[in-house]
């Protein structure tokens, strides 16, 4: 997996779990759901560079 997109994906997964927990904390499920949302393309993304990796191999 090429670096830079690999940090990408796991800033997104980061982003969506501090979102997240925010949301949880102050009780707002709109960031709540918008954290999971971010973790899911942060996980979309790590797995597309893995399908990458497979077959480059």
């Amino acid at each position: 997996m090429s670096g830079k997109e690999k940090g990408k994906a796991h800033a997104e997964q980061a982003k969506g779990k501090a979102k997240e927990a925010m949301g949880r904390m102050v009780g707002n499920e709109r960031m709540t759901a918008e954290g999971r949302a971010d973790q899911a393309k942060g996980n979309a993304r790590h797995a597309k560079e893995d399908v990458k990796d497979t077959f480059r191999h």
